[in-house]
């Protein structure tokens, strides 16, 4: 096939992607008023195929802005409310004794638990115990979960959307160092404005019921989400957020005097892998076919403020995991 055919082809295609995320945009909006940067960043974390951790106190409509995602998008979608004494089982499952009516024989079947969906919301994460929330860990990692003596995988796409209130913590289990590192973005999902509230009280307050079409299907999302890998990004991108999360890590040859005297710890290698797949996401929706530092800078917020620990001398001069990133970009971003 002659180039020019393959590039018409592929702008076509992402055309088709920034088409379908305008009208995700739109059909969510019907139920979620305001909230733009939350829906971009969810959106994100879908085409990418990404978990990401919901923050925000009670009331801000975080679970329904995942039950409007899945309605637009007609995945498979289960809701799971984490309490301290959920187990394992309840998530993936367990065996149930079960008699054949034919030869009177009975043996185990496994009944399949909630984590076999497309879509999951895991609804007060941290509420639940760390055992539980282990079960949870491979899932999001491996996109597996084990039972029974054997490994069942799980359908793709597969996206864990978890929520988390920052003012109640008794009675909470804090998600461990390598949970939090599995999650793509922290969304922190703030109050609304003055004249969003407004609207949004008179349409919740009367009869109408929005309704939400869905706009995409299982086939489509993996489609995208596959050419979302297909965007190419260059050295000098590479080389920025890589520089970028580097510059979060005390201790190391090329550590400034900031950050020894700021950060506990920094962020992994997954953070500069998370910042370029983003990227492509990004640059995608919008109608793109290469990453550009303005990407990276948009999204190193969502994407290291739950891997950045600041340290105590940090936190008693007010110091915290946004300031540093903005230090850290305004670093790197010199030599760039």
């Amino acid at each position: 096939m002659e180039p020019n055919v393959l590039q018409n082809e592929l702008m076509d295609q992402v055309k088709e992607v920034h088409q379908g995320y305008q009208n995700l945009k739109e059909e969510i909006g019907k139920v979620v008023l305001g909230q733009k940067e939350v829906i971009d960043l969810m959106i994100l974390s879908m085409f990418t195929e990404s978990h990401s951790l919901l923050m925000g106190v009670p009331g801000l409509a975080k679970t329904l802005l995942v039950h409007a995602l899945a309605d637009a998008t007609s995945l498979d979608f289960t809701r799971i409310q984490f309490t301290p004494d959920m187990m394992p089982s309840d998530l993936i499952g367990t065996d149930i004794l079960q008699e054949d009516k034919v030869s009177g024989r009975r043996s185990f079947t496994f009944v399949k638990g909630p984590l076999f969906t497309n879509l999951l919301l895991a609804d007060e994460i941290n509420r639940t115990t760390p055992k539980t929330q282990a079960a949870l860990l491979q899932s999001m990692q491996e996109r597996q979960v084990s039972a029974s003596g054997h490994t069942f995988d799980l359908d793709r796409p597969y996206i864990v959307f978890a929520t988390q209130n920052p003012i109640e913590q008794e009675g909470t289990y804090p998600l461990p160092e390598a949970q939090l590192d599995r999650f793509l973005f922290r969304i922190d999902v703030t109050y609304p404005s003055q004249d969003d509230e407004v609207h949004m009280v008179l349409q919740t307050t009367s009869r109408k019921d929005a309704t939400i079409q869905p706009v995409y299907d299982k086939e489509s999302l993996l489609r995208h989400q596959a050419l979302v890998r297909q965007v190419p990004a260059s050295e000098t991108v590479a080389k920025f957020a890589v520089e970028l999360v580097r510059a979060t890590r005390p201790f190391t040859e090329k550590s400034t005097k900031f950050a020894n005297e700021t950060i506990r710890w920094g962020a992994g290698p997954r953070a500069s892998q998370n910042l370029i797949l983003a990227g492509k996401a990004r640059a995608l929706l919008q109608g793109r076919f290469a990453v550009e530092k303005e990407d990276i800078v948009a999204l190193a917020h969502p994407i290291l403020v739950h891997r950045i620990m600041p340290n105590f001398q940090a936190e008693a001069e007010g110091i915290t995991a946004k300031t540093i990133i903005e230090t850290c970009l305004e670093q790197v971003e010199r030599n760039f």
